[in-house]
């Protein structure tokens, strides 16, 4: 009797089930095989399934992993060179440490290796490798009859960093106008971007962003809260339950029209949750567009179309000096 009470729950799990290793379905006409044998780890059946493999890599996984291993040793090779090659700087700095695009001075042209060279390079390598990453999850998603909805939600993350290392700087005419690779220096960069434009807070595609970012938190909180409290009436067991009258997913229906008035379906939830979280990157990405193509300072804009406070008067006006020289009086 004691056994039934025992209840199977993931990251808390108390019970890991575990049963013969599954291979997966057969897919027709599939390249090449499934690799590695399988395993069970008791730390992974902490948080989810407990079995380890196979996988199915393929020629295009393989090729997307070696140009993005290639990037992830010059971004490496560079930092550890910019200490010195001494290890312990290395570890001591690495949160500050950055592989920076070419100066101003270069515009789109490519410039030697040790002056942003290096960082074309990376960008390069790590570009095909997303990119191939992109199309193994979308052929894996058609060969196994899914939607490619996997592949359209990274493919809005893509965006965004072609946006910011690519479609933009060419737009400006300028590789130096892209983001450093690094992790504090990336961070440095958006705070100087905001602020050399007139602060991205005033940019109304970065607070689309924004109210999508918190928007698909919250809407993935709500669900993933939903199913976590009708669990113990089988709650994961989303399809089988739609045809089911009082069963774990009908109380969640009641408990939202209850207590908001509305409640999302089965299905629309997850639309909801994914078009959240697919519009953060779009919309930011066309908002990093804009900002020195189309605008130039944001605050000025958005005082311009008053929903912005302008600074009030208290210093009289400066003369512009190129505009008196212009007119020949004395600076």
């Amino acid at each position: 009797m004691a056994l039934l009470d025992l209840e199977y729950q993931n990251i808390f799990t108390r019970v890991q089930v575990r049963g013969p290793a599954y291979l997966g379905v057969a897919i027709s006409h599939e390249p090449a095989g499934r690799q590695g044998k399988t395993s069970f780890s008791h730390v992974f059946g902490q948080i989810g399934d407990a079995q380890v493999g196979p996988i199915y890599l393929g020629w295009i996984g393989l090729i997307s992993l070696i140009f993005g291993f290639a990037a992830f040793e010059i971004i490496g090779l560079n930092m550890w060179a910019s200490v010195g090659w001494d290890p312990v700087q290395f570890v001591r700095q690495l949160f500050w440490l950055a592989l920076e695009p070419p100066a101003p001075s270069y515009g789109l042209s490519i410039p030697p290796m040790d002056k942003g060279g290096w960082w074309l390079l990376a960008g390069l390598f790590l570009t095909i490798s997303v990119l191939l990453w992109w199309v193994r999850i979308y052929t894996r998603a058609r060969q196994l009859g899914l939607g490619t909805h996997t592949a359209w939600a990274f493919g809005a993350a893509i965006w965004l960093y072609l946006v910011l290392g690519f479609i933009r700087p060419i737009a400006m005419g300028s590789w130096s106008e892209a983001v450093p690779f690094g992790i504090f220096p990336h961070l440095d960069w958006t705070a100087a971007f905001s602020l050399r434009y007139g602060n991205l807070f005033y940019n109304p595609f970065h607070a689309l962003s924004i109210v999508f970012l918190y928007g698909s938190t919250l809407l993935f909180a709500m669900h993933g809260a939903t199913i976590l409290a009708a669990g113990r009436f089988g709650a994961e067991r989303e399809v089988e339950q739609t045809l089911d009258r009082g069963t774990a997913h009908e109380r969640c229906a009641l408990f939202w029209r209850w207590t908001m008035g509305f409640c999302a379906s089965f299905e629309s939830i997850h639309r909801w949750a994914w078009w959240f979280a697919v519009l953060t990157p779009i919309t930011g990405g066309i908002g990093i567009l804009l900002t020195g193509t189309v605008v130039d300072n944001w605050y000025l804009w958005a005082v311009k179309q008053g929903f912005a406070p302008g600074y009030p008067d208290v210093y009289p006006p400066i003369p512009d000096p190129a505009a008196a020289a212009a007119m020949g009086a004395p600076r």
